[in-house]
């Protein structure tokens, strides 16, 4: 059994930031789709900006995706531990690929 207590290697900094500023951007996205729905506009111009939203949506997860990659795999592979490090991938790419 893993230990629980175990300091895990997570996000640079740089990444981290990077992932909050996209989140807050994707929050702006949401409050502007609810406002032009208060104003009731069209269903085609507020279809456009869903569409948007679910793309930078998915940049998120493809770039926590690849942070994943170069941080938490690359560690567990290094140690030897490859394939529970591959299995982990699998199933994180199952999930993000099953919502897109």
């Amino acid at each position: 059994m893993a230990d629980v207590a175990a300091p895990k290697l997570y996000l640079d900094p740089e990444t981290e930031r990077a992932l909050l500023n996209r989140l807050s951007r994707l929050e702006g996205q949401v409050r502007g789709i609810r406002r032009m729905l208060a104003e009731r506009q069209s269903c085609d111009d507020i279809l456009v900006q869903v569409a948007a939203l679910k793309q930078a949506v998915t940049a998120v997860a493809v770039q926590l995706l690849e942070a994943h990659m170069e941080t938490c795999v690359l560690r567990s592979v290094e140690s030897g531990e490859g394939r529970s490090a591959l299995r982990s991938l699998k199933a994180s790419l199952a999930r993000v690929l099953r919502h897109t």
